[in-house]
């Protein structure tokens, strides 16, 4: 277990070092609210009523509200300067006999460990309140709020019980308790016998929740047949923000747009585009686009400038195809052409030496 508080026991002009633990847990099975769809966790803010914004946790003070509705904020410092006299003590008032004090009072339990230099004065306390059979009532603040407690002993440990403040019990206010209501004797002497006849000694391990199991068996049976939501991982919102990283990526994107092709020349007879050499390697992706084009004119980093010299050499093997196909201009006006040479005019491949054309090209 962890210690939750820390100081001392005082009773007279005895002091003993304690820590305190929480007693008791509670085993209750926890639910959480989701979207029955995807099993999506639904969840809650804080937002102002007044400007209607999600306001953050520290920017949340304390407010007590006037009879009126008007709002007093209390602030960290307001809460600091309160009194507070058993911050970091265990105040022991008086001592009064165990059935004296109401059931209804208990409010939550602790352990009182001692440290090491109070074992002993620690343990002449609990001896002495067993031998007495009387527990001490005492006065300790825990999380801010000053509570009344007992100090009794449980199993050989000394258990601090924080109590209600008498004003918190509610008074019964019901109306068959000014009715009046007749019991017959026989009747009564009846109740007694059914009492006495089902009386045995108290044992809570005999007891159980049965309802929190049967939850536990309908959990694990759906788990075992599957029954499960894979819930997928809430993505950030990133809308209206970037990066050092995200504008990198993209420019280097940019740069590589640049790179993959070359302004492709046009054919003198037909107006058309003509495929480059260093293009017609690549394929498809080997054209560039309007948009590469200019943002490899524009672009002043290094990157755009080697992209601007390798489009320059590309445009160098065009020249190079057009003097090629010059060439091919002067074989067509020749009496006696060939199969499968380019026509002047269109520079198209006939059907019939398509097969031996396409080599010639490549080739060239």
């Amino acid at each position: 277990m962890r210690s939750m508080w820390k100081g001392a026991v005082s009773f007279g002009l005895v002091m003993i070092p304690v820590k305190l633990y929480t007693a008791t847990e509670q085993k209750d099975i926890a639910f959480r609210q989701v979207h029955r769809e995807d099993g999506g966790r639904i969840r809650f803010r804080r937002f102002c009523t007044v400007d209607d914004q999600e306001v953050p946790y520290e920017d949340i003070a304390k407010g007590y509200e006037l009879p009126d509705g008007d709002i007093v904020v209390l602030t960290e410092e307001d809460m600091a300067e309160l009194p507070l006299p058993t911050t970091r003590n265990i105040e022991v008032v008086q001592f009064c006999p165990a059935d004296q004090l109401d059931p209804i009072l208990f409010n939550k339990a602790y352990y009182v460990e001692p440290e090491a230099a109070g074992a002993r004065a620690y343990s002449l306390l609990r001896d002495a309140l067993e031998e007495s059979g009387k527990i001490a009532i005492a006065q300790v603040a825990l999380r801010q709020r000053e509570s009344l407690a007992i100090l009794r002993v449980r199993d050989g440990v000394i258990v601090l019980e924080t109590l209600l403040w008498p004003d918190e019990i509610r008074t019964p206010d019901f109306a068959f308790l000014d009715d009046d209501i007749d019991v017959r004797p026989q009747e009564l002497r009846m109740a007694e016998s059914l009492i006495d006849s089902m009386t045995v000694d108290f044992d809570p391990d005999e007891y159980h929740d049965s309802y929190r199991e049967a939850v536990q068996e309908v959990v694990a049976a759906k788990t075992e047949g599957r029954q499960v939501l894979q819930v997928e991982a809430p993505q950030a919102d990133t809308a209206g923000t970037s990066s050092l990283a995200d504008a990198l990526r993209a420019s280097l994107a940019a740069a590589k747009g640049g790179r993959l092709g070359a302004v492709p020349d046009r054919d003198e007879a037909t107006d058309e585009p003509q495929e480059a050499p260093a293009a017609r390697g690549r394929g498809a992706g080997g054209q560039r686009s309007a948009a590469a084009q200019g943002a490899a004119k524009t672009t002043k980093s290094p990157a755009g400038r080697t992209a601007a010299t390798r489009s320059g050499a590309a445009k160098s093997d065009s020249a190079g195809a057009s003097a090629k196909s010059s060439a091919a201009k002067t074989a067509a006006a020749k009496p006696k052409a060939t199969p499968g040479t380019k026509t002047a005019a269109k520079g198209k491949v006939t059907k019939d030496d398509e097969t031996t054309a396409r080599p010639r090209r490549r080739a060239g």
